[in-house]
């Protein structure tokens, strides 16, 4: 069995199924925090959809993680996928019954295929050469690009199958992501074989030939352990979970921001609902954002190969400083805050893509898939928590001040990222 071969297999299919999933995830970053507004009749649960989607998958990382640690990428991956396929008929079902606890439930299930997505980058690397892991992950993470700039651009034509089948049009976009998260788990089902972490286990000695891994013990404890032994991993995973935070603090008001640009504050539960225009510009906006996450993928995994993993990661932080002061203080413009979104997206790839080839590298092969597990649940966690505090930042300080915080967090970790550059050069001096 050549390695090189199953890779490059592995990579194929995990990029195809990366693009029909992602689909899904365009279609509730746009959508779900209007929806949220329409069905609780309250801007203060604007940001509850993206908060209980983040949390679930920083809930279900470790788990999923530990179902690919027994059972290989292949049944972890399928296994969230389709959890998220059920997750979008609920919210479907949520938007036809006017019920904002389905949508919960909706959104936290959909959690599910965002914790296989970002698992997926991983799988990337299992077996990939060490001079090539940031272009094979990059390239993984690059073909989401269709799938997730497709979703939000779904919205019209969603709404318009949506009508067609009797459903109101918010729920339409969500048909659309059914079908790419059935088609994308199928296709991980049937076609990732041999699996390529038991592969990989298999080469390095750590498994039996042919075997199955053994039950070994998982926790965050165990694995936050393991990241703490190295600094450069330690690093890794700051930069991974701040860049995380902020984008998603950032990206997820921007959908009502623009709604009130364009149509003024909704007031209460029946106030107006989502007009063509505001439909169109978020829809624009949010594809732009998306673009800039994935479509640069590909640069982002050269440079971190051939530039380095550190200086990378700080290209990432620049980007999304000089994001938040376009968004912030261009927020009265919606040119501007869509450019702001482009340059938050393409911050969040370079530090993300960046961060997680320096993770996968900096800890033993044996601890690897726990202490990603531990990632995606602290990114998860920061994704949470940055979604339920945006819309009180909204609300407290506006849009501007959300953009600012989320910079003062930024210069932070550049000021430790640069720490870190400096002690490395001082003890190779």
């Amino acid at each position: 069995m050549d390695p090189i071969a199953v890779q490059r297999r592995s990579v194929a299919l995990l990029s195809a199924a990366q693009l029909l999933s992602g689909i899904g995830n365009g279609a509730t970053l746009s959508i779900g925090s209007l929806l949220a507004v329409q069905l609780s009749g309250s801007e203060a649960w604007a940001g509850s959809v993206t908060t209980v989607l983040t949390l679930a998958a920083a809930v279900a990382a470790l788990p999923l993680a530990g179902l690919a640690e027994r059972r290989g990428r292949r049944i972890g991956l399928v296994t969230g996928l389709l959890a998220a396929m059920v997750g979008a008929l609920l919210v479907i079902v949520s938007a036809t019954a006017g019920s904002f606890p389905l949508l919960l439930l909706g959104g936290a299930l959909l959690g599910l295929g965002s914790a296989a997505n970002l698992q997926a980058r991983f799988a990337a690397v299992d077996l990939a050469d060490p001079a090539r892991r940031g272009r094979d992950l990059s390239t993984v993470v690059w073909s989401i690009t269709i799938g997730a700039v497709a979703g939000p651009n779904l919205i019209q034509p969603g709404a318009a199958v949506g009508e067609a089948l009797g459903l109101p049009a918010s729920a339409g976009p969500f048909i659309f992501s059914v079908a790419g998260l059935l088609l994308a788990a199928v296709l991980l089902l049937t076609g990732l074989r041999p699996d390529p972490l038991l592969l990989a286990r298999r080469l390095s000695g750590s498994e039996p030939d042919g075997g199955r891994p053994g039950p070994r013990r998982r926790s965050l404890a165990l694995g936050l352990k393991a990241v703490r032994s190295s600094p450069m991993s330690l690093l890794a995973l700051a930069s991974i979970v701040s860049a995380h935070g902020i984008m998603v603090s950032v990206m997820s008001m921007t959908p009502l921001h623009l709604q009130q640009l364009v149509e003024g504050p909704i007031t209460g539960h029946g106030g107006h609902t989502m007009g063509t225009d505001a439909l169109t510009i978020i829809g624009f906006t949010i594809s732009l954002h998306i673009a800039g996450m994935f479509a640069l993928s590909p640069l982002m995994g050269w440079l971190t190969d051939k530039a380095g993993r550190l200086p990378t990661i700080g290209l990432g932080y620049v980007l999304l400083i000089a994001a938040a002061c376009v968004a912030g203080f261009g927020q009265h413009e919606p040119a501007a805050v869509t450019a702001g979104l482009v340059l938050l997206g393409m911050g969040w790839s370079a530090a993300t893509i960046a961060g997680s080839t320096l993770l996968a590298e900096s800890v033993p092969q044996e601890e690897r898939v726990t202490v990603q597990g531990v990632s995606d649940t602290l990114m998860g966690a920061a994704g949470a928590v940055g979604g339920g505090f945006s819309g009180l930042l909204l609300a407290w300080l506006g849009y501007q001040g959300l953009n600012m915080a989320a910079l003062v967090l930024a210069a932070a970790v550049i000021g430790a990222l640069l720490l870190r550059m400096f002690r490395t050069e001082a003890d190779t001096a």
